[in-house]
């Protein structure tokens, strides 16, 4: 076994990584991209980034990630469809499996941190097969050589990913639901991957540690993305994907904190990666100019874009791989990002809904009692394309905007998002990016401009002396005028030509709404079920 690169004295034997061929230790991005182009991982486009396929899985696996049960955390965890259960020997037995898999075989280590504020940061070691998904870590999470104080060589993991796409379950033996596994074990700090190359596994494995740690130090760890105003104001931007989560917060006026994954602190706010992970199909340079940027420079990755395989130019159109296209890159590719990753208590806090059914307004301005019900809501909608057998859009709820990645119950994030708000004297709003002028189908998709107008008019002030008007199925506050928003834009039931038409698919959300509300039962307390739909 010969190491290269820049090796921690806490090898991965602690890890029951024995008999390796090659061990390449924080090898450096040129380095890493030299390797995976030399093992025909992926090519370069005609600017330099590196792109790859992932094969089968072109995005999340959730019916494949368990988490161990076991005695220092089973009474914790939120058990069920998100968090479901795999007992020790099992995992006990994949760990072995995927051990044994690297035995003759090279590995990629990179030992990096999450978290941009030191007194809440988690050290964190990944094993990958191949130099692209080093690369990938490099991006997402916080390499040594950007950590203040930090070395490679005394570098002690907290928590260790192990990931081996070429290593496969055996579902009717080994207790899995397929070949694929993810596999979180809170007891040995230690998370495993098989069956898949989508490197955003990586990504929200430790997301969801971070989930679970964070609020048992009095942080709210948060699926969002952040930016600081000049005269240091921060804002927080909720969405699940489609929303606009990354779009938004990528803003020219502002510095970007991060664009998916926080926590909040008693100091403020902070990111929890070093990079981006930004859905790319459909990217159009003229309303989204940073984040195509960054798709134009070497070190980043992208995953399944088609790439002319002569000019090597990218055509973001085409999704005959996956409609989940995406770039990883680091955050300094964004201009004027905010590079320490933190800043100040959020003065704004924007919760995204992409409504496909056209009724909710482009914004609305949330008591705190509303902001913990559309909080534990966590509404979007599909639209027909976007996933098998969608034909009609359909209401999504994912508690606290992230229910995938929740180890805990959404209620103890929203206790903590209530009890922040109240602090700090935050402001929230609802922000409707979805469809105007009728539902899907009929309507249109809201104007980004529009959007950008409102989200603007929010920060500066501009909505504090306007006059609001409650519409009656929500009872959400409307406001009367936005500079440079139509009157029929800001109140949705003016746009819509059959008004009648309105008022049904109103009511049709609201018992979405009050149906998925009544699974989260006495989770909830009354004054913020009180708060939703009337």
């Amino acid at each position: 076994m010969e190491n290269f690169g820049r090796p921690s004295r806490h090898g991965v034997e602690n890890q029951g990584l024995t008999e390796l061929k090659n061990i390449y230790w924080n090898l450096t991005t040129p380095h890493l991209c030299e390797e995976a182009l030399r093992r025909g991982e992926g090519s370069l486009t005609a600017d330099g980034a590196f792109y790859t396929l992932t094969g089968e899985h072109t995005g999340r696996s959730p019916n494949d990630k368990f988490t161990v049960k076991e005695p220092s955390t089973e009474g914790d965890i939120w058990w069920g469809d998100v968090n479901k259960s795999i007992d020790i020997e099992k995992f006990d037995h994949l760990l072995a499996k995927i051990q044994e898999h690297y035995k003759g075989r090279d590995a990629f280590v990179q030992d990096c941190f999450v978290g941009a504020d030191s007194e809440n940061r988690l050290s964190v070691r990944v094993v990958t097969e191949e130099a692209w998904h080093s690369i990938f870590v490099r991006n997402l999470f916080i390499p040594i050589d950007d950590a203040a104080g930090a070395t490679c060589e005394d570098h002690v993991p907290e928590f260790t990913v192990i990931q081996a796409p070429s290593c496969l379950a055996e579902p009717e033996t080994e207790g899995t639901n397929s070949k694929t596994f993810v596999l979180v074990n809170f007891a040995k700090k230690l998370v495993i991957i098989g069956g898949t190359s989508y490197a955003g596994e990586i990504k929200k494995s430790i997301f969801s540690v971070m989930n679970y740690l964070m609020p048992k130090k009095g942080v709210l760890s948060m699926h969002c993305s952040a930016n600081i105003g000049k005269d240091g104001d921060a804002a927080l931007f909720f969405g699940l994907s489609g929303t606009g989560k990354t779009t938004l917060s990528a803003d020219p006026e502002r510095l970007l904190i991060g664009d998916d994954e926080h926590g909040w602190t008693d100091k403020g706010v902070f990111n929890f990666e070093g990079g981006c992970y930004a859905k790319v199909i459909r990217l159009d340079p003229e309303t989204e100019p940073q984040i195509y940027s960054c798709t134009k420079r070497f070190g980043t990755i992208l995953e399944n874009v088609v790439v002319d395989e002569v000019k090597r130019t990218i055509d973001y159109d085409d999704d005959r791989f996956t409609e989940n296209t995406r770039a990883a890159y680091p955050v300094e590719f964004i201009p004027g990002a905010e590079m320490s990753g933190q800043g100040s208590h959020p003065k704004n806090i924007f919760m995204l809904t992409c409504d496909a059914f056209g009724v909710l307004p482009p914004i609305s301005k949330l008591t705190p009692e509303q902001a913990m019900y559309h909080f534990l809501a966590g509404y979007t909608a599909k639209v027909a394309g976007t996933e098998k057998g969608v034909l009609e859009p359909q209401a999504t709820f994912s508690s606290c905007f992230g229910a995938p990645f929740l180890p805990l119950n959404p209620a103890v994030y929203a206790e903590l998002l209530g009890k922040k708000m109240e602090e700090h004297g935050a402001n929230c709003w609802l922000l409707n990016t979805g469809w105007t002028g009728g539902a899907y189908g009929v309507g249109a998709r809201m104007s980004l401009p529009h959007t950008r107008a409102l989200i603007h008019a929010a920060m500066n002030g501009s909505l504090d002396n306007v006059e609001w008007k409650e519409e009656p199925v929500f009872g959400l506050f409307i406001p009367a005028e936005c500079p440079g928003v139509p009157a029929e834009v800001l109140n949705p039931k003016l746009g819509w030509a059959d008004k009648e038409g309105y008022d049904a698919k109103a009511k049709e959300l609201a018992d979405l709404f009050k149906a998925n509300f009544k699974t989260l039962g006495a989770k909830a307390a009354p004054h913020v079920e009180k708060a939703g739909p009337k």
